[in-house]
């Protein structure tokens, strides 16, 4: 004879499989929307930062007759010298205006300058509050900064001295990192889309628990039957938990899939999202659609409609993906100590599943554990409240 939990566990993911609406927001749109959109972002940032890195740069220069060595120099660099404004003040406002991403200023008397080895000014007008330009700036002025040192070089060959005398210290920089460590550059949110999906797989089932029932008066009547509000709620919540396991899973294949095309290969990355990765990261990920399903029954049960539920929860799927992006802003290494903290707990691990680097499972362990816990501890609140006369509304 089936369990009451059981029979109420199966009714509930047939009922919810039939709405094809809810349906397809939680298995469709979220785990295949969110891998899509993402991987076209990436794709498309890439793609950009690799051409504008091989294309031939155009620079407006004001001056250029005074300078025909520099202007040679930027040329060997890949960045054409062209005309610019007429004025240092028209050039202030080409770069104000976002006309122009950055205009070089070369002065009359730095000819003279340079002929009498004084150091000869330039003025590189930009706007540092455009982000879209960083780049750009960036390269000429480590162009404008390598003729620097090679002026510096020649004059002091002039003058019998060797060039190095100028250089004490050469610094050589050694990268231990690897394809994939390089690779969470990029990916290292793909956690935040992955617990954002599964929380969405389950919200409208944890919204129909407590304030669809109400809503529709058919609470009070599935009350009055044969099974306990415990077992009756604990139904329900294995059914969200269901949908959730389901939507990660197709989140994280779609992802794999997804990532295949982009290209992280011409930057130097690789992505390590094999199959066994992906069965490894569902194993890491599993244990949070407890708490999740736990915490949006909780939070719906205080709800008297379907649509201040959908509201309420809307806030709710924030908030356990917040340790993410503290941990993304400030670097946290992975430690025994963080493990205790869920979402956060399983976004390092991910991490490390990403880099290619091995999961400690003890640190696996702890981290499912606590996570179980604290879901155990918030589905026993939401039967608490399950169980509650005020909660026929």
């Amino acid at each position: 004879m089936r369990s009451p939990i059981s029979i109420v566990l199966g009714k509930e993911i047939v009922d919810n499989f039939r709405d094809k609406r809810t349906l397809f927001s939680a298995l469709v749109f979220g785990p295949l929307f969110g891998p899509l959109l993402f991987a076209t972002l990436i794709s498309v940032m890439l793609n950009q930062a690799i051409e504008r890195m091989d294309e031939s740069l155009e620079l407006p220069v004001i001056g250029a007759e005074h300078a025909p060595n520099l202007i040679q120099f930027l040329a060997q660099q890949d960045i054409d010298a062209k005309p610019g404004p007429g004025s240092t003040e028209e050039a202030r406002a080409w770069v104000t205006e976002g006309r122009e991403d950055m205009v070089l200023v070369i002065p009359p008397g730095y000819a003279t300058a340079v002929n009498e080895g004084n150091p000869g000014r330039l003025v590189l007008v930009v706007d540092q509050s455009n982000n879209r330009a960083g780049r750009t700036v960036s390269r000429v002025r480590g162009v404008l900064r390598g003729y620097s040192d090679k002026l510096a070089s020649l004059r002091a060959a002039a003058r019998g001295i060797h060039p190095f005398v100028f250089r004490p210290l050469t610094l050589d920089t050694e990268d231990v990192s690897t394809p994939t460590g390089r690779s969470v550059l990029i990916l290292g949110m793909m956690t935040y889309f992955l617990l954002f999906s599964m929380l969405m797989g389950g919200m409208y089932l944890a919204i129909d628990t407590t304030a669809g029932e109400r809503e529709r008066n058919s609470l009070e009547p599935l009350l009055t039957l044969p099974v306990s509000r415990g077992q009756l709620l604990v139904g329900k919540l294995g059914a969200t938990v269901f949908y959730m396991l389901v939507s990660l899973a197709l989140t994280l294949t779609a992802f794999a899939i997804a990532i295949q095309f982009v290209p992280l290969e011409r930057l130097g990355m690789t992505a390590s999202l094999t199959p066994a990765v992906v069965v490894q990261g569902l194993l890491i990920l599993a244990p949070f659609a407890l708490l999740g399903a736990a915490l949006m029954t909780v939070v719906a049960s205080f709800t008297n409609s379907y649509k201040e539920a959908q509201s309420y929860l809307t806030v709710v799927l924030l908030v356990p993906t917040l340790p993410i992006i503290f941990a993304s802003l400030l670097q946290v290494k992975t430690s025994l100590a963080l493990m205790w903290i869920p979402s956060l707990s399983q976004h390092l691990l991910m991490t490390n599943l990403i880099k290619a680097e091995p999961v400690q499972w003890s640190y696996w362990a702890v981290a499912s554990v606590s996570t179980l816990v604290l879901g155990g501890l918030t589905a026993w609140l939401a039967v608490w409240l399950y169980r509650r006369e005020r909660i026929l509304g």
